[in-house]
C-alpha cells in the first residue's frame, strides 16, 4: 500500500492532562484508513504500515478505549496452534461516521437543495447522473479488458473503484456476486438525496453488464454499500426460459373430438 512507505515514524506524544503516553495522531490517521476498507488484525495492520505488531496494538488499545474500534477473536480454521486466536479490528459506527467527513458535505447539500427547489427531482437526478458520468468513463477502461463475465467484471470494477476511494471488493456467492464498498465519498449527502446512489447502482449495472440490485448502502446507515450481480448461469437460463416457446393448449372442442374419435376405435 501507498500509506506503508510514508509510515515510520512510531514516537509518542505526551497528554499533559491526563500525564499519559497517547499514540501518534498520524500513526492513527493510516489505521483508520486501512480499518475503513475491512477488518484487519494487528499483525496485518503491522505488515501494511511497516510497524511493530507491539506498536499497533498500541494504538488499538487507545482506539478501543474511545470507542473507535472494535475487536474480537478471529475464527480459526482447522488445528489451533498455541497461545491465544488473534483479534480482528473493526471500526465502530461512530468512528465510521466520522471517518472522512470535510466541511464540503453542508455546501454539497445546500446546492442539492437549491437545485431541488428550482427544477425538482428530476433536476437533481440529473445533476447525479452527470456527477457520476466521470466515474463511468474512467472505470470503463479498468473494466474494457476483463471479458462478457459479469463477475470478472464486477471484480476489476472493484479495483478501479478502490483506486477512486471507494474501498471496494468483489466475491462469489452462491446467486452470483458481490460487489462491495466500504468506503462512500458522499454518504452525508446521499443520506439526504437518494439520487447520487441510483445513478451509481446504474452505472455499476452498466458496467458489469447486467441488471444489478443494492441491498444495502452507507447512505441508509448501513455498514457497507452491497449490490448484489445475479450468476452468469442464472441469467443464461431465464434469458432462454423467457424465448422458449410455450406449447399451444388444445381447445375444449378439440379435446371432446380426440375423445370420441379413440372411443369410435
Amino acid at each position: 500500500m501507498p500509506l506503508a512507505r510514508e509510515i515510520r515514524h512510531t514516537g509518542v506524544v505526551k497528554n499533559s492532562a491526563l500525564d499519559v503516553e497517547a499514540p501518534d495522531l498520524r500513526t492513527r490517521d493510516r489505521v483508520m484508513a486501512l480499518l475503513s476498507q475491512g477488518e484487519a488484525t494487528a499483525s496485518q495492520l503491522g505488515v501494511a504500515l511497516g510497524l511493530k505488531p507491539a506498536a499497533i496494538r498500541r494504538h488499538l488499545d487507545a482506539m478501543l478505549a474511545e470507542g473507535l474500534v472494535t475487536g474480537r477473536d478471529r475464527v480459526q480454521r482447522g488445528p489451533r496452534g498455541r497461545g491465544r486466536p488473534a483479534k480482528v479490528f473493526t471500526l465502530t459506527d461512530a468512528a465510521r461516521e466520522g471517518y472522512g467527513k470535510h466541511t464540503y458535505d453542508d455546501l454539497a447539500a445546500a446546492a442539492l437543495r437549491w437545485i431541488a427547489r428550482r427544477g425538482g427531482q428530476e433536476a437533481v437526478a440529473a445533476f447525479a447522473a452527470d456527477l457520476v458520468a466521470d466515474l463511468e468513463q474512467r472505470c470503463e477502461t479498468a473494466v474494457r479488458g476483463s471479458g462478457d463475465d459479469p463477475l470478472a467484471r464486477a471484480e476489476a470494477l472493484a479495483s478501479a473503484l478502490t483506486a477512486e476511494g471507494y474501498a471496494a471488493s468483489a466475491s462469489t456467492i452462491a446467486s452470483g456476486g458481490q460487489l462491495c464498498q466500504h468506503h462512500c465519498p458522499v454518504a452525508h449527502v446521499a443520506a439526504e438525496f437518494p439520487q447520487l446512489c441510483e445513478a451509481e447502482t446504474q452505472v455499476i449495472s452498466r458496467l458489469v453488464g447486467t441488471h444489478v440490485q443494492r441491498l444495502a448502502t452507507i447512505a441508509h446507515g448501513d455498514g457497507v454499500c452491497t449490490t448484489h450481480i445475479p450468476g452468469q448461469v442464472t441469467a443464461t437460463t431465464r434469458a432462454g426460459d423467457r424465448h422458449r416457446p410455450e406449447r399451444a393448449r388444445p381447445s375444449a372442442t378439440q379435446t371432446a373430438i380426440e375423445k370420441s374419435e379413440k372411443s369410435n376405435d
